[in-house]
Protein backbone atom coordinates (compact mmCIF):
# COMPACT_ATOMS: atom_id res chain seq x y z
CA UNK A 1 0.00 0.00 0.00
CA UNK A 2 1.12 3.39 -0.89
CA UNK A 3 1.80 5.66 2.11
CA UNK A 4 3.15 8.85 0.68
CA UNK A 5 5.60 10.73 3.47
CA UNK A 6 5.08 14.02 4.24
CA UNK A 7 8.01 15.07 6.84
CA UNK A 8 10.80 12.91 8.11
CA UNK A 9 13.06 12.74 11.08
CA UNK A 10 16.79 12.06 10.20
CA UNK A 11 18.30 10.07 13.03
CA UNK A 12 21.61 11.02 12.61
CA UNK A 13 24.71 13.45 11.99
CA UNK A 14 26.86 15.03 9.79
CA UNK A 15 27.33 14.51 6.04
CA UNK A 16 25.09 11.81 5.66
CA UNK A 17 22.42 13.88 7.70
CA UNK A 18 23.10 16.60 5.53
CA UNK A 19 22.79 14.11 1.97
CA UNK A 20 19.65 13.15 3.31
CA UNK A 21 18.28 16.31 3.80
CA UNK A 22 18.83 17.12 0.74
CA UNK A 23 16.96 14.16 -0.99
CA UNK A 24 13.93 15.20 0.89
CA UNK A 25 14.06 19.03 -0.22
CA UNK A 26 14.20 17.43 -4.18
CA UNK A 27 11.13 15.14 -3.22
CA UNK A 28 9.53 17.90 -1.45
CA UNK A 29 9.53 16.58 1.53
CA UNK A 30 9.81 18.76 5.32
CA UNK A 31 13.12 17.35 6.96
CA UNK A 32 13.44 17.09 11.10
CA UNK A 33 17.06 17.23 12.41
CA UNK A 34 18.63 16.29 15.62
CA UNK A 35 21.92 17.38 17.14
CA UNK A 36 23.65 16.94 20.41
CA UNK A 37 25.28 19.61 22.51
CA UNK A 38 28.75 18.83 20.69
CA UNK A 39 26.52 19.42 17.02
CA UNK A 40 25.14 22.85 18.10
CA UNK A 41 27.51 24.36 15.36
CA UNK A 42 26.70 21.32 12.51
CA UNK A 43 25.70 23.01 9.28
CA UNK A 44 22.66 20.06 8.74
CA UNK A 45 20.79 21.40 11.75
CA UNK A 46 20.53 24.88 9.34
CA UNK A 47 19.67 23.79 6.40
CA UNK A 48 16.85 21.26 7.47
CA UNK A 49 13.33 22.83 8.04
CA UNK A 50 13.04 22.04 11.68
CA UNK A 51 15.63 20.85 14.05
CA UNK A 52 15.70 19.58 17.99
CA UNK A 53 18.41 18.78 20.61
CA UNK A 54 18.69 15.38 22.31
CA UNK A 55 20.30 16.09 25.72
CA UNK A 56 22.94 13.53 26.91
CA UNK A 57 26.37 11.96 26.70
CA UNK A 58 27.20 13.16 22.59
CA UNK A 59 26.98 9.78 21.76
CA UNK A 60 24.75 7.66 23.83
CA UNK A 61 21.99 10.69 22.61
CA UNK A 62 21.95 9.41 18.77
CA UNK A 63 21.16 5.82 20.25
CA UNK A 64 18.15 6.60 22.40
CA UNK A 65 15.58 5.03 20.01
CA UNK A 66 12.86 6.44 22.98
CA UNK A 67 14.19 10.35 22.88
CA UNK A 68 14.11 9.85 19.13
CA UNK A 69 10.90 8.31 18.78
CA UNK A 70 9.31 10.93 21.33
CA UNK A 71 11.15 14.09 19.34
CA UNK A 72 9.57 12.25 15.78
CA UNK A 73 6.04 12.18 17.26
CA UNK A 74 6.11 15.67 18.76
CA UNK A 75 7.09 16.74 15.00
CA UNK A 76 4.03 15.12 13.75
CA UNK A 77 6.69 13.03 11.72
CA UNK A 78 5.65 9.93 9.38
CA UNK A 79 8.99 8.69 9.18
CA UNK A 80 12.77 8.13 10.46
CA UNK A 81 15.83 7.91 8.17
CA UNK A 82 18.62 5.93 10.04
CA UNK A 83 21.69 6.78 7.65
CA UNK A 84 24.49 5.04 8.36
CA UNK A 85 26.11 3.66 11.52
CA UNK A 86 24.36 4.58 14.97
CA UNK A 87 20.78 2.60 14.95
CA UNK A 88 20.90 1.94 11.15
CA UNK A 89 21.24 -1.16 11.90
CA UNK A 90 19.22 -1.56 15.03
CA UNK A 91 16.29 -4.35 14.65
CA UNK A 92 15.28 -3.09 18.02
CA UNK A 93 14.99 0.76 16.77
CA UNK A 94 13.19 -0.30 13.43
CA UNK A 95 10.21 -2.27 14.92
CA UNK A 96 10.14 0.42 17.80
CA UNK A 97 9.86 3.05 14.70
CA UNK A 98 6.74 0.64 13.20
CA UNK A 99 5.00 0.14 16.74
CA UNK A 100 4.80 4.22 17.19
CA UNK A 101 3.32 4.11 13.37
CA UNK A 102 6.67 5.48 11.95
CA UNK A 103 7.94 4.38 8.63
CA UNK A 104 11.40 2.80 9.33
CA UNK A 105 13.11 4.02 5.85
CA UNK A 106 14.89 0.73 5.40
CA UNK A 107 14.51 -3.09 5.40
CA UNK A 108 12.68 -5.09 7.28
CA UNK A 109 13.18 -5.29 11.35
CA UNK A 110 13.68 -9.58 10.67
CA UNK A 111 16.29 -8.60 7.58
CA UNK A 112 18.24 -6.04 10.10
CA UNK A 113 18.48 -9.06 12.70
CA UNK A 114 19.44 -12.01 10.32
CA UNK A 115 22.18 -9.37 8.64
CA UNK A 116 23.53 -8.55 11.29
CA UNK A 117 24.41 -11.77 12.98
CA UNK A 118 27.65 -12.71 10.81
CA UNK A 119 26.84 -16.26 11.36
CA UNK A 120 23.00 -16.37 10.68
CA UNK A 121 23.27 -14.56 7.74
CA UNK A 122 26.19 -16.87 6.06
CA UNK A 123 24.68 -19.85 6.77
CA UNK A 124 21.32 -17.90 5.26
CA UNK A 125 23.22 -17.35 2.27
CA UNK A 126 24.63 -20.56 2.28
CA UNK A 127 21.17 -21.86 2.03
CA UNK A 128 20.72 -19.89 -1.05
CA UNK A 129 23.23 -20.82 -3.01
CA UNK A 130 26.01 -18.40 -1.88
CA UNK A 131 29.54 -19.32 -2.35
CA UNK A 132 31.15 -18.55 1.66
CA UNK A 133 34.26 -19.30 3.12
CA UNK A 134 35.46 -22.52 5.10
CA UNK A 135 34.66 -21.98 9.09
CA UNK A 136 32.61 -21.69 12.24
CA UNK A 137 28.37 -21.61 11.21
CA UNK A 138 27.99 -20.68 15.12
CA UNK A 139 29.28 -18.11 17.16
CA UNK A 140 31.85 -19.02 19.61
CA UNK A 141 33.25 -17.77 22.90
CA UNK A 142 35.38 -20.43 24.29
CA UNK A 143 39.15 -20.22 23.27
CA UNK A 144 39.94 -23.94 23.83
CA UNK A 145 37.26 -24.86 21.47
CA UNK A 146 37.90 -21.63 18.81
CA UNK A 147 41.83 -22.79 18.59
CA UNK A 148 40.74 -26.60 17.29
CA UNK A 149 38.63 -25.26 14.94
CA UNK A 150 40.85 -22.92 13.59
CA UNK A 151 43.93 -25.91 13.70
CA UNK A 152 41.51 -28.21 11.54
CA UNK A 153 40.52 -25.30 9.02
CA UNK A 154 44.61 -24.39 8.63
CA UNK A 155 45.99 -21.35 9.23
CA UNK A 156 45.89 -18.18 8.42
CA UNK A 157 42.33 -17.99 9.57
CA UNK A 158 40.19 -14.73 10.95
CA UNK A 159 38.82 -13.81 13.78
CA UNK A 160 35.54 -11.71 13.37
CA UNK A 161 32.96 -10.01 15.37
CA UNK A 162 29.77 -12.63 15.30
CA UNK A 163 27.27 -9.02 16.02
CA UNK A 164 29.72 -6.11 14.57
CA UNK A 165 31.39 -5.19 11.36
CA UNK A 166 33.61 -2.25 10.15
CA UNK A 167 36.37 -3.71 11.25
CA UNK A 168 36.21 -3.85 15.14
CA UNK A 169 36.69 -7.35 16.60
CA UNK A 170 38.88 -8.67 13.74
CA UNK A 171 41.78 -10.33 14.10
CA UNK A 172 44.23 -12.14 11.67
CA UNK A 173 45.85 -15.11 13.23
CA UNK A 174 48.93 -16.67 11.29
CA UNK A 175 49.98 -19.00 13.27
CA UNK A 176 49.02 -21.60 16.56
CA UNK A 177 51.24 -20.13 18.96
CA UNK A 178 49.69 -15.99 18.21
CA UNK A 179 45.84 -17.69 18.35
CA UNK A 180 45.20 -17.43 22.14
CA UNK A 181 46.34 -13.66 22.07
CA UNK A 182 44.29 -12.64 19.23
CA UNK A 183 41.57 -14.52 20.47
CA UNK A 184 41.40 -12.57 23.54
CA UNK A 185 42.00 -9.08 21.52
CA UNK A 186 38.85 -9.61 19.40
CA UNK A 187 36.78 -10.69 21.91
CA UNK A 188 37.71 -8.21 24.72
CA UNK A 189 37.29 -5.28 21.31
CA UNK A 190 34.03 -6.87 20.19
CA UNK A 191 32.42 -6.76 24.07
CA UNK A 192 33.77 -2.92 23.94
CA UNK A 193 31.80 -2.12 20.27
CA UNK A 194 29.11 -4.07 20.56
CA UNK A 195 28.44 -5.26 23.63
CA UNK A 196 29.12 -9.06 23.20
CA UNK A 197 32.40 -10.96 22.55
CA UNK A 198 31.14 -13.69 20.25
CA UNK A 199 33.35 -14.14 17.65
CA UNK A 200 32.96 -16.78 14.72
CA UNK A 201 36.31 -18.12 13.00
CA UNK A 202 36.73 -18.00 8.87
CA UNK A 203 39.43 -19.36 6.05
CA UNK A 204 41.29 -15.68 5.96
CA UNK A 205 42.47 -14.92 1.98
CA UNK A 206 45.27 -13.90 1.42
CA UNK A 207 45.99 -10.68 -1.01
CA UNK A 208 42.10 -10.51 -1.52
CA UNK A 209 40.29 -7.70 -3.28
CA UNK A 210 37.06 -6.59 -1.49
CA UNK A 211 34.17 -6.54 -3.96
CA UNK A 212 30.28 -5.38 -2.88
CA UNK A 213 27.20 -5.28 -5.01
CA UNK A 214 24.66 -2.09 -4.50
CA UNK A 215 20.62 -3.53 -4.62
CA UNK A 216 17.91 -2.07 -4.62
CA UNK A 217 14.52 -4.07 -4.00
CA UNK A 218 11.13 -2.32 -3.60
CA UNK A 219 8.25 -4.20 -1.44
CA UNK A 220 6.95 -5.65 -5.02
CA UNK A 221 9.79 -8.40 -5.30
CA UNK A 222 11.41 -6.07 -7.94
CA UNK A 223 15.12 -6.20 -7.37
CA UNK A 224 17.88 -4.97 -9.23
CA UNK A 225 21.30 -4.02 -8.84
CA UNK A 226 23.79 -0.84 -9.28
CA UNK A 227 27.11 -2.27 -10.27
CA UNK A 228 29.82 -2.81 -8.05
CA UNK A 229 32.01 -0.98 -6.10
CA UNK A 230 36.23 -2.09 -5.56
CA UNK A 231 36.66 -1.16 -1.42
CA UNK A 232 40.03 -3.41 -1.40
CA UNK A 233 42.19 -0.22 -0.05
CA UNK A 234 41.77 -0.27 3.57
CA UNK A 235 43.65 0.37 6.87
CA UNK A 236 42.64 -1.99 9.96
CA UNK A 237 39.64 -3.61 7.41
CA UNK A 238 38.20 0.03 7.52
CA UNK A 239 37.38 1.24 3.59
CA UNK A 240 39.69 4.30 2.87
CA UNK A 241 39.08 4.78 -1.01
CA UNK A 242 36.37 3.28 -2.82
CA UNK A 243 36.05 3.05 -6.93
CA UNK A 244 32.78 1.99 -9.04
CA UNK A 245 33.37 -0.16 -10.96
CA UNK A 246 36.20 -2.02 -9.85
CA UNK A 247 39.07 -1.04 -12.56
CA UNK A 248 40.06 -4.67 -12.86
CA UNK A 249 37.32 -7.38 -12.86
CA UNK A 250 36.64 -10.08 -15.67
CA UNK A 251 33.40 -9.49 -17.20
CA UNK A 252 32.60 -13.03 -16.20
CA UNK A 253 33.54 -12.84 -12.67
CA UNK A 254 31.25 -9.21 -13.02
CA UNK A 255 28.07 -10.85 -14.26
CA UNK A 256 28.66 -14.21 -11.55
CA UNK A 257 28.76 -11.44 -9.05
CA UNK A 258 25.98 -9.57 -10.41
CA UNK A 259 23.89 -13.12 -10.70
CA UNK A 260 24.88 -14.72 -6.82
CA UNK A 261 23.68 -11.08 -5.52
CA UNK A 262 20.23 -10.50 -7.29
CA UNK A 263 19.38 -14.18 -6.47
CA UNK A 264 20.00 -14.14 -2.93
CA UNK A 265 17.88 -10.89 -2.33
CA UNK A 266 15.01 -12.23 -4.08
CA UNK A 267 14.96 -15.54 -2.86
CA UNK A 268 15.30 -14.12 1.05
CA UNK A 269 12.48 -10.99 -0.03
CA UNK A 270 14.74 -8.14 0.66
CA UNK A 271 13.43 -5.23 0.67
CA UNK A 272 15.35 -1.40 0.19
CA UNK A 273 18.84 -0.66 -0.56
CA UNK A 274 21.44 -2.85 0.22
CA UNK A 275 25.21 -3.84 -0.16
CA UNK A 276 26.06 -7.21 -0.49
CA UNK A 277 29.58 -7.84 0.12
CA UNK A 278 32.35 -10.45 -1.51
CA UNK A 279 36.24 -11.21 -1.39
CA UNK A 280 38.03 -12.32 -4.29
CA UNK A 281 41.03 -14.47 -4.11
CA UNK A 282 43.71 -14.22 -6.90
CA UNK A 283 41.80 -16.93 -9.03
CA UNK A 284 38.98 -15.01 -8.76
CA UNK A 285 36.88 -17.30 -6.60
CA UNK A 286 34.11 -15.54 -4.93
CA UNK A 287 33.45 -15.35 -1.37
CA UNK A 288 30.28 -14.05 0.66
CA UNK A 289 31.67 -12.22 3.51
CA UNK A 290 28.42 -9.89 4.89
CA UNK A 291 25.04 -8.09 3.85
CA UNK A 292 25.19 -4.21 5.21
CA UNK A 293 21.09 -3.32 5.26
CA UNK A 294 21.77 0.35 5.47
CA UNK A 295 23.09 3.12 2.49
CA UNK A 296 26.71 2.73 2.67
CA UNK A 297 29.35 6.01 3.30
CA UNK A 298 30.30 4.96 -0.17
CA UNK A 299 26.91 5.31 -2.27
CA UNK A 300 27.94 8.37 -4.22
CA UNK A 301 30.46 5.90 -6.48
CA UNK A 302 27.38 4.58 -7.09
CA UNK A 303 25.02 6.86 -8.23
CA UNK A 304 27.40 9.26 -10.22
CA UNK A 305 27.99 5.77 -12.86
CA UNK A 306 24.33 4.98 -12.66
CA UNK A 307 22.39 8.16 -12.32
CA UNK A 308 20.32 6.69 -9.71
CA UNK A 309 19.56 9.09 -6.59
CA UNK A 310 19.90 5.83 -3.78
CA UNK A 311 18.63 7.98 -0.77
CA UNK A 312 15.78 9.33 -2.84
CA UNK A 313 15.00 5.30 -4.07
CA UNK A 314 15.12 4.45 -0.55
CA UNK A 315 12.65 7.20 0.67
CA UNK A 316 10.10 5.99 -2.09
CA UNK A 317 10.70 1.96 -1.55
CA UNK A 318 9.82 2.96 2.22
CA UNK A 319 6.57 4.79 1.02
CA UNK A 320 5.70 1.70 -1.06
CA UNK A 321 6.31 2.53 -4.37
CA UNK A 322 7.71 0.38 -7.05
CA UNK A 323 10.97 0.72 -8.66
CA UNK A 324 11.31 3.63 -11.52
CA UNK A 325 13.42 1.31 -13.47
CA UNK A 326 14.32 -2.31 -14.45
CA UNK A 327 17.69 -3.70 -14.48
CA UNK A 328 18.08 -3.43 -18.35
CA UNK A 329 17.40 0.09 -18.13
CA UNK A 330 20.34 0.80 -15.96
CA UNK A 331 23.41 1.76 -17.50
CA UNK A 332 26.58 2.42 -16.53
CA UNK A 333 28.89 5.30 -17.92
CA UNK A 334 32.47 6.10 -16.45
CA UNK A 335 34.95 5.58 -13.54
CA UNK A 336 33.86 7.45 -10.22
CA UNK A 337 36.35 7.04 -7.09
CA UNK A 338 35.71 8.37 -3.60
CA UNK A 339 38.48 9.64 -0.96
CA UNK A 340 37.20 9.80 2.66
CA UNK A 341 39.07 12.93 4.32
CA UNK A 342 39.47 12.27 7.67
CA UNK A 343 40.86 14.21 10.26
CA UNK A 344 44.04 12.40 11.46
CA UNK A 345 47.46 12.49 10.97
CA UNK A 346 49.07 9.15 8.58
CA UNK A 347 52.47 10.06 9.31
CA UNK A 348 52.09 9.44 13.55
CA UNK A 349 49.98 6.00 12.63
CA UNK A 350 46.73 7.79 11.71
CA UNK A 351 46.49 9.25 15.14
CA UNK A 352 42.94 11.93 15.44
CA UNK A 353 43.40 15.06 15.10
CA UNK A 354 41.34 17.72 16.85
CA UNK A 355 40.85 21.52 16.66
CA UNK A 356 39.07 24.08 14.95
CA UNK A 357 38.96 24.42 10.91
CA UNK A 358 40.25 27.89 9.91
CA UNK A 359 40.37 27.54 6.20
CA UNK A 360 38.47 25.30 3.89
CA UNK A 361 38.88 25.21 0.32
CA UNK A 362 37.16 22.85 -1.45
CA UNK A 363 37.69 21.35 -5.14
CA UNK A 364 35.62 22.26 -7.95
CA UNK A 365 34.96 22.24 -11.91
CA UNK A 366 33.65 19.04 -13.90
CA UNK A 367 33.41 15.55 -12.42
CA UNK A 368 33.90 16.81 -9.00
CA UNK A 369 31.35 16.39 -5.76
CA UNK A 370 32.23 17.36 -2.46
CA UNK A 371 29.67 15.75 0.45
CA UNK A 372 30.54 17.05 3.73
CA UNK A 373 29.23 19.19 6.62
CA UNK A 374 32.46 20.90 7.17
CA UNK A 375 33.41 24.74 6.96
CA UNK A 376 35.44 27.49 7.39
CA UNK A 377 35.58 28.03 11.61
CA UNK A 378 33.92 24.22 12.04
CA UNK A 379 35.25 22.62 15.13
CA UNK A 380 35.54 19.47 14.72
CA UNK A 381 33.33 16.76 17.63
CA UNK A 382 36.47 14.71 19.34
CA UNK A 383 33.10 12.49 20.06
CA UNK A 384 32.79 11.04 16.84
CA UNK A 385 34.85 9.32 13.74
CA UNK A 386 37.46 11.26 12.19
CA UNK A 387 36.02 11.74 9.08
CA UNK A 388 35.48 15.57 7.75
CA UNK A 389 33.82 14.28 4.07
CA UNK A 390 34.03 12.63 0.94
CA UNK A 391 35.88 13.71 -2.51
CA UNK A 392 33.90 11.98 -5.24
CA UNK A 393 35.88 12.19 -8.80
CA UNK A 394 34.36 11.40 -12.02
CA UNK A 395 35.43 10.87 -15.47
CA UNK A 396 35.00 8.57 -18.69
CA UNK A 397 37.40 6.03 -18.27
CA UNK A 398 39.75 4.66 -15.03
CA UNK A 399 43.31 6.96 -16.30
CA UNK A 400 40.79 10.21 -16.61
CA UNK A 401 39.31 9.58 -13.22
CA UNK A 402 42.92 9.06 -11.59
CA UNK A 403 44.04 12.60 -13.24
CA UNK A 404 40.89 14.02 -11.90
CA UNK A 405 41.58 12.87 -8.74
CA UNK A 406 44.97 14.33 -8.69
CA UNK A 407 43.89 17.43 -9.60
CA UNK A 408 41.22 17.75 -7.65
CA UNK A 409 43.41 16.34 -4.58
CA UNK A 410 46.13 19.49 -5.17
CA UNK A 411 42.97 22.08 -4.89
CA UNK A 412 41.61 20.75 -1.57
CA UNK A 413 42.87 22.36 1.34
CA UNK A 414 42.31 21.95 5.37
CA UNK A 415 43.88 24.22 7.62
CA UNK A 416 43.39 24.05 11.79
CA UNK A 417 43.66 20.50 12.20
CA UNK A 418 45.74 17.54 10.39
CA UNK A 419 43.98 15.27 7.33
CA UNK A 420 44.89 12.22 5.50
CA UNK A 421 44.88 14.42 2.12
CA UNK A 422 48.35 13.76 1.75
CA UNK A 423 47.83 9.87 1.67
CA UNK A 424 45.00 10.35 -1.02
CA UNK A 425 48.00 12.59 -3.04
CA UNK A 426 50.24 9.81 -2.77
CA UNK A 427 47.95 7.22 -3.61
CA UNK A 428 46.68 8.61 -7.35
CA UNK A 429 50.91 9.15 -8.11
CA UNK A 430 51.54 5.46 -7.57
CA UNK A 431 52.27 3.21 -10.14
CA UNK A 432 50.12 0.37 -9.42
CA UNK A 433 47.37 2.23 -8.19
CA UNK A 434 47.02 4.05 -11.72
CA UNK A 435 46.97 0.30 -13.18
CA UNK A 436 43.84 -0.81 -10.59
CA UNK A 437 46.55 -2.86 -8.83
CA UNK A 438 44.82 -3.07 -5.84
CA UNK A 439 44.17 -5.64 -2.73
CA UNK A 440 43.21 -5.44 0.94
CA UNK A 441 46.78 -5.11 1.40
CA UNK A 442 47.56 -2.46 -0.60
CA UNK A 443 48.15 0.01 2.02
CA UNK A 444 49.84 -2.26 4.22
CA UNK A 445 52.27 -2.97 1.39
CA UNK A 446 52.59 0.88 0.35
CA UNK A 447 52.62 2.59 3.21
CA UNK A 448 56.95 2.88 3.66
CA UNK A 449 56.92 3.93 0.28
CA UNK A 450 55.21 7.28 0.70
CA UNK A 451 56.55 10.11 1.04
CA UNK A 452 53.42 12.09 3.08
CA UNK A 453 56.37 15.21 3.79
CA UNK A 454 56.95 15.68 -0.06
CA UNK A 455 53.47 16.22 -0.76
CA UNK A 456 52.23 18.51 2.38
CA UNK A 457 51.78 22.13 1.84
CA UNK A 458 54.62 24.01 0.97
CA UNK A 459 55.17 27.24 2.65
CA UNK A 460 54.51 28.99 -0.80
CA UNK A 461 51.51 27.38 -1.60
CA UNK A 462 50.24 28.35 2.11
CA UNK A 463 51.10 31.70 1.31
CA UNK A 464 48.75 31.31 -2.27
CA UNK A 465 46.08 29.45 -0.67
CA UNK A 466 45.77 32.10 2.20
CA UNK A 467 45.76 35.01 0.02
CA UNK A 468 42.88 33.49 -1.75
CA UNK A 469 41.29 32.57 1.62
CA UNK A 470 41.31 36.56 2.03
CA UNK A 471 39.96 37.67 -0.85
CA UNK A 472 37.37 35.24 -0.05
CA UNK A 473 36.33 36.31 3.61
CA UNK A 474 36.33 39.88 1.64
CA UNK A 475 33.76 39.26 -0.96
CA UNK A 476 35.81 39.66 -3.68
CA UNK A 477 35.99 35.64 -4.64
CA UNK A 478 33.00 33.61 -4.56
CA UNK A 479 34.89 30.34 -4.47
CA UNK A 480 33.99 29.01 -1.12
CA UNK A 481 34.10 25.57 0.72
CA UNK A 482 31.07 25.87 3.46
CA UNK A 483 27.70 25.50 2.08
CA UNK A 484 26.82 29.18 2.55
Amino acid sequence: MLKKISKILIANRGEIALRIIRACKELEIKSVAIFSEVDAEGIWIQVADECYPIVGDPIAAYLSPEEIIKIAKMAKCDAVHPGYGFLSESAEFARACEENDLIFIGPKAEHIELFGDKMASKVAMKAVGVPVLEGTDTPILDKSEGKKIAESIGFPIIIKAAFGGGGRGMRIVRTAKEFETLFDSATNEAVKYFGKGEVFIEKYVENPRHIEIQIVADKHGNVVHLGERDCSIQRRHQKVIEIAPSPRLESQTRKELYRIAKKAMIKLGYESVGTVEFLLDADDNIYFIEMNTRVQVEHPVTEIISGVDIIQRMIEIAEGDKLQFMQEEITFRGYAIEFRINAEDPQKNFMPSSGTISKYLIPGGPGVRIDSSAYSGYTLPTNYDSMIGKLIVWALDWEGAVKKARRALDEYYIEGVTTNIPLHREIVKDTDFKKGMITTNYLDNKMDTFNLKAVSSTAKEKKKLSFLSNLIEKGLMNFKGDFL
